[in-house]
């Protein structure tokens, strides 16, 4: 699908949706609970969809309604095969939760998950006594033997996913297990998972990111969880608000633990107008300056971020480049060479993204490159383009965020 953005200002007031990162480790908590879960303010994106259709996939009973989510896990659970969809949580996710169950399982995936490299697993699976073999390094994933818990080693350097769904499966496993895990990036996912998990009654002790000690046999209590508001959908709405007019987002947790929250440090480093009362914040447009920021722990930021940084007088840096290859597309590249298309120069300095703002030229075709984060920034930078700019591939954004398009277009 195309989508033809016009250059306009922005005034949008809107109900942001449920955080996709919180829902499908909620799924996942409620596949190994006891009993019913309800799930309250849940999100519908493809990504969580999968995430509910593997719950389905396993024996358990999922009811959806418009409100609420209820899972009620069968016992035992069971599967032959299952897909993940495109999500790439989901795949780390779900692999160690699915192992719990023991051997004779194949997990698929779709589009740009099949080019994500994910041998990284292997070895610390096998310690930990489930033996998995991929394809070349790539899904699909095939389970041979169940996860029995252990010590492990996990390198954090590229993702914290496959460390979340240990953490999640490991207090259910046979045995206490030990993980050892260095040069951890995206703590803040990291705090996500162990807040939800103790919400769900597991018990995990954390010595500064760096080692957790997990007590096997646990029990998850099923719960009513109430899913919050993303702040990664939230983003584009309050950066487009800086640099076209007014975006009042409602829905989000000031103090919540989701990584892209950052995105308030990054306005009040720019200079945009910020007001927070509630659950609502508002973003005025002003004089933005250029501006310093490292996103190494928030790197699904890297392209609304690059919005803003256009949007900018002077050159704005930004670090944490190395986190922006294997997303659904190479968003490093994506980034310099799409806003080349619209007049914007973006250097690739080693791990520093180098952005100099300046005048957004229209009256050209970029691509989303399939990816819903930059057909979100894309869109964004259009506000201010001299002329309207056709985006590519614009239906990407129902990974994430179904109603970004209506959503967006509410406020021009």
């Amino acid at each position: 699908m195309d989508k033809l953005v016009k250059p306009s200002k922005y005034n949008a007031s809107l109900m942001i949706p449920s955080s996709k990162s919180y829902m499908q480790r909620a799924v996942a908590l409620a596949i190994l609970s006891d009993g019913e879960t309800i799930l309250k303010n849940p999100d519908f994106s493809n990504d969580s969809s999968s995430a509910l259709k593997i719950a389905e996939a396993l024996g358990c009973k999922v009811v959806r309604e418009e409100s609420l989510v209820k899972i009620t896990p069968k016992n035992p659970l069971k599967a032959e095969q299952i897909s993940v969809g495109e999500a790439g949580l989901g795949l780390r996710l779900f692999t160690p939760v699915c192992a719990l169950l023991g051997g004779g399982l194949t997990i698929y995936g779709e589009g740009s998950l099949l080019k994500r490299p994910m041998s990284m697993m292997e070895k610390p699976m096998a310690d930990l006594g489930a033996k998995i073999s991929l394809s070349n390094g790539f899904v699909p994933i095939t389970i041979h033997s169940g996860l029995k818990g252990g010590f492990a080693e996990i390198d954090g350097s590229q993702s914290s996913q496959f460390l979340t769904g240990l953490l999640t499966a490991l207090p259910k496993a046979e045995k206490d297990s030990v993980l050892k895990v260095e040069n951890l990036k995206s703590v803040p996912y990291v705090q996500m998972t162990l807040d939800i998990i103790e919400k769900f009654g597991g018990q995990i002790q954390n010595i500064d990111f760096k080692e957790f000690i997990i007590k096997g046999k646990q029990n998850y209590t099923a719960t009513e969880y109430q899913v919050e508001g993303d702040w990664s959908s939230a983003a584009g709405h309050l950066i487009a608000g800086a640099i076209a007019g007014k975006a009042v987002v409602k829905g989000l947790n000031p103090n919540s633990l989701q990584a892209d929250r950052a995105v308030m440090e990054v306005l009040d480093k720019v200079g945009a107008e910020v007001v927070i009362s509630n659950d609502e914040i508002k973003v005025s447009k002003k004089d933005l300056r250029a501006y310093n920021f490292d996103a190494t722990d928030c790197p699904d930021l890297f392209p609304v971020l690059a919005s803003l940084a256009a949007n900018c007088n002077g050159e704005s840096v930004i670090k944490g480049v190395s986190r922006l290859a294997h997303k659904e597309s190479d968003r490093a590249l994506a980034i310099k060479e799409e806003f080349f298309k619209i007049g914007i120069q973006v250097v690739l300095d080693g791990d520093f993204m180098r952005i100099k703002g300046g005048k957004i030229s229209g009256g050209v075709t970029v691509s989303s490159r399939n990816d819903h984060r930059m057909a979100f920034s894309l869109a964004i930078a259009t506000l201010n383009a001299d002329k309207q700019i056709i985006i590519t591939d614009a239906q990407s954004v129902k990974k994430s965020y179904p109603r970004f398009w209506e959503d967006f277009e509410k406020g021009l």
